[in-house]
């Protein structure tokens, strides 16, 4: 029993140490700041990343995984050492899953802010609410397909060592880049490309 009462004691103390080193109120929301954005969901960098048909995260499943997409692949093309068809290939595939994911990512945009001001306004039922998120589930869907595919699609056009450099370049494997510096690079760009200085 005693071992509890100090159990219990030093987890309130703690607690007590921890809400005094925020300085924040006792039920201040990590949200708080947000209610300023015209569509609360989205953040500025949300939006342009979105309108812009940038990867927003929806492609982690495949990235994380060894599958590369092209936008990243033609950014470290001398690194890897793409050919000219590899690259060629790479940047069609690129411009393909722009043209699909830039409406998408407008439409995302379009429809949380429906949500938002269905919200905002006080015109919300269940019904609706139900229409809305299921149209926001579908355009994710599309969207995400969208990158993950392009993923799939670029994958036959590198080589297995260049997917191995490429995700120890990326910090993905166990190799250090600034400590593994491939044959025939400068050692001294190599690291400074790396920011291993």
């Amino acid at each position: 029993m005693k071992s509890v009462i100090i159990l219990v004691s030093l987890l309130a103390f703690s607690i007590n140490c921890y809400a005094q080193d925020t300085n924040q109120p006792k039920y201040h929301s990590k949200y708080a700041g947000q209610e300023t954005r015209p569509i609360k969901t989205l953040s500025q960098s949300d939006m342009k990343a979105l309108k812009n048909g940038e990867g927003w995260g929806l492609a982690k499943a495949a990235e994380l995984n060894g599958v590369p997409g092209p936008k990243h692949l033609l950014e470290m093309k001398k690194e890897i050492d793409l050919n000219d068809k590899q690259v060629l290939q790479l940047e069609e595939l690129f411009f393909e899953m722009k043209s699909g994911a830039v409406p998408l990512g407008n439409k995302l945009i379009e429809a949380e802010k429906a949500l938002n001001y269905s919200f905002a306004s006080n015109n919300i039922d269940e019904k609706k609410l139900d229409r809305l998120l299921t149209d926001i589930y579908e355009i994710k869907k599309q969207l995400r397909y969208v990158h993950l595919v392009t993923h799939l699609k670029a994958l036959p056009v590198v080589s297995k060592a260049q997917v191995n450099l490429y995700n120890d370049l990326r910090g993905y494997g166990d190799n250090d880049p600034c400590e593994n510096i491939p044959p025939g690079h400068d050692p001294v760009m190599w690291k400074r490309h790396n920011n291993c200085e």
